[in-house]
């Protein structure tokens, strides 16, 4: 299922980018993480969630690409499954928009499809290290008790329930779904 979303027109041009977002594909893979590499600081695969994620499959229904109508990405999101104890959750990350396409709902367009499908998987909780002003819009909030592998700042801890009350209770070392 393919779904298109809009882009505010180009004040230059006149001309507005329709974005497709679709399930990420093997061959994807070089292209999103050379967006990845441009949107993030050198040496994001030695941030503490890498760790979590090292020779651990994605969700691969989850991990969503956005492209212009001439095929060129605009934007990629991708998830992985972790345990918090005897928890499972999902770890939202990373997610990122080309510089060219930010500013214009790309970003939130892909979070907000890929909780619904979450959501529609029956995953009941989403994790992610961010900035709480930013993902409150979507629901996030700061989770205590939580504890992500060091060097991560606490208050950066957030999480998101796709079912009430499931992060009732949940407490403990976030670690690697193997």
């Amino acid at each position: 299922m393919l779904k298109q979303i809009g882009r505010i027109a180009d004040e230059c041009t006149g001309e507005a980018a329709l974005f497709t977002l679709s399930q990420e594909k093997p061959g994807d893979w070089w292209e999103v993480e050379a967006l990845y590499d441009l949107s993030f600081a050198p040496g994001r695969t030695l941030l503490s969630s890498y760790r979590l994620r090292d020779d651990v499959p994605p969700v691969a229904e989850l991990c969503r690409v956005a492209r212009d109508e001439s095929g060129i990405l605009g934007g990629a999101i991708r998830y992985w499954p972790v345990r918090i104890g005897q928890w499972h959750a999902l770890l939202l990350g990373p997610v990122a928009v080309h510089p060219t396409a930010q500013g214009e709902g790309l970003g939130a367009a892909l979070i907000r499809d890929t909780v619904e499908r979450a959501r529609a998987l029956e995953w009941s909780r989403v994790l992610l290290v961010g900035d709480e002003p930013y993902y409150r819009r979507f629901g996030f909030g700061h989770l205590s008790g939580v504890e992500m592998p060091p060097p991560t700042n606490p208050e950066r801890i957030l999480g998101l329930e796709l079912v009430p009350g499931a992060w009732h209770g949940v407490a403990g070392e976030v670690t690697r779904y193997a």
